[in-house]
């Protein structure tokens, strides 16, 4: 039998999941100049890039450039999208495995944690992921409503996804106008009556997850004022301490900045953001007819607790607030996949540095790999999986030198194209992405904007169908 890699019998890779982590494991793959390897990327969505195009904030455009990379990586003549294919639904592990040596899952972290108070079920109560997928034109969130009538609104975290929600929230039309928010959201944001957002931190200024950049752009936006109450500025003593001991320039930075900026009184401005620190919500209020109406808080201090870190520790002090929409932003979770093992204490597929394991100690299972959120959990940039996909991909290329993979009976491309056109017709193909790129770009540009979004399954079909 050809040893896997050749022309003849190329290293066949099935990649569950087209974005970020899926095309930095790509391009590792077919950069190899002794192995010859297809790619296949598959994805839920019809459109490629993950959370470049449904994640990334619309008035971030320069971050979205990393697609350019995306691109070179797509027209390689080994590589493959099919959009519109959902692994447990239009395919099995079982399937993939009749038609590829390998298996890699980049499916990322796919739902918010919650915050596990009184009243995260009322009416007015979201996610951060709803509605950044909502604005972004994402085709399972584009009907989702959110409730813009009330002035104030509250985002409990302060990560850089709160700060995009926050951010948005206080953009004024003619700022959110020039991007590639989905028109629909355009909309809904220029009648909207909010003109208070308050982001809620349950540690202090020092351990704040956002980043410099992130937190400088909410002092410059043009029609909302930046407010940070000074005593919640302050550094407690514990604080104080680990900030000097790190020596870290960043967070010496980003600690003055928003002293800085508590300091500053409001300039008149149409909206406020208000940026709270060391409180936590413990209920959600109704208002009496099932809808989100306001927000208990407590004041918490910093502990030192058992594994070193700074805790917050509720104290005896509470307010409440009154708000009529909560958007939480608390951390995500991974989402167990079929047949593949999965930790439910970490929302992760176990592995070894990308190898798939059986269990959280069990051996390597040939042929199944893991790289980006559910690999590692939920932390880093996009930059991240790259180096994350490439220790991923080190150990793929190693397997398969050593024979370690699956063994497909039908590991021919065109048959596998057949099989899964068979599965789902409606899959979408690289060439199909292009020219729905090239319309939305198009109709885009007449508008003096990035793009202007399709964002129903059904639209995009049409298009293609009147195409073709």
């Amino acid at each position: 039998m050809p040893s896997v890699g050749t022309a003849d019998t190329p290293l066949r890779v099935a990649i569950i999941g087209a974005g970020p982590a899926g095309f930095y494991a790509a391009d590792a793959l077919l950069k190899q100049d002794d192995l010859v390897v297809d790619v296949d990327l598959i994805d839920a969505l019809p459109t490629p890039f993950g959370l470049v195009r449904s994640g990334v904030a619309p008035d971030h455009q320069k971050i979205k450039n990393v697609t350019r990379v995306f691109e070179k990586v797509a027209a390689h003549p080994r590589c493959r999208f099919f959009g519109n294919v959902t692994y447990g639904t239009h395919l099995t592990l079982a399937d993939l495995r009749q038609h590829y040596h390998q298996v890699l899952f980049t499916t990322g972290a796919q739902t918010d944690r919650s915050l596990g108070i009184p009243g995260e079920d009322l009416a007015g109560s979201h996610s951060a992921t709803e509605f950044v997928w909502w604005y972004n034109g994402h085709p399972d969130y584009r009907d989702r409503t959110f409730d813009l009538s009330c002035e104030r609104v509250a985002v409990v975290g302060v990560g850089n996804v709160a700060v995009d929600v926050a951010r948005i929230l206080c953009r004024t039309p003619e700022e959110l106008e020039k991007t590639d928010i989905a028109d629909y959201a355009l909309e809904a944001l220029r009648e909207s009556n909010v003109r208070e957002v308050v982001m809620l931190g349950r540690r202090g200024p020092a351990q704040a997850a956002f980043t410099n950049p992130e937190v400088k752009e909410l002092g410059e936006m043009e029609d909302a004022d930046l407010i940070v109450r000074p005593d919640e500025a302050a550094l407690d003593p514990l604080s104080q301490a680990a900030v000097d001991e790190a020596n870290d320039r960043l967070l010496t930075k980003k600690v003055t900045f928003l002293q800085e900026a508590a300091q500053r009184a409001p300039s008149g401005k149409r909206k406020q953001l208000h940026l709270r620190f060391l409180v936590s919500p413990t209920e959600i209020l109704d208002d009496g007819t099932g809808h989100v109406g306001g927000l208990r808080l407590v004041r918490n201090e910093l502990i030192r607790a058992d594994d070193g870190r700074l805790r917050p520790h509720p104290t005896d002090e509470t307010e409440e607030m009154d708000i009529g929409l909560i958007f939480r932003s608390v951390g995500y979770r991974g989402v167990a996949l079929p047949d593949v093992p999965f930790r439910t204490d970490w929302s992760l597929i176990p592995n070894k540095g990308g190898r798939v394991t059986d269990g959280p100690d069990g051996d390597p299972i040939p042929g199944l790999y893991v790289a980006g959120w559910i690999k590692r959990g939920p932390s880093g940039v996009i930059g991240t999986n790259k180096p994350d996909a490439q220790e991923t991909v080190a150990h793929m290329l190693a397997d398969a030198a050593s024979g370690q993979h699956a063994k497909p009976e039908h590991p021919d491309a065109k048959a596998t194209e057949q099989f899964i056109r068979s599965r789902q017709p409606a899959c979408f193909s690289y060439a199909d992405w292009q020219r729905l790129d090239a319309l939305e770009t198009e109709a885009g540009t007449k508008l003096g904007r990035p793009r202007l979004k399709l964002t129903r399954l059904e639209d995009m079909l049409a298009v293609l169908q009147e195409q073709a």
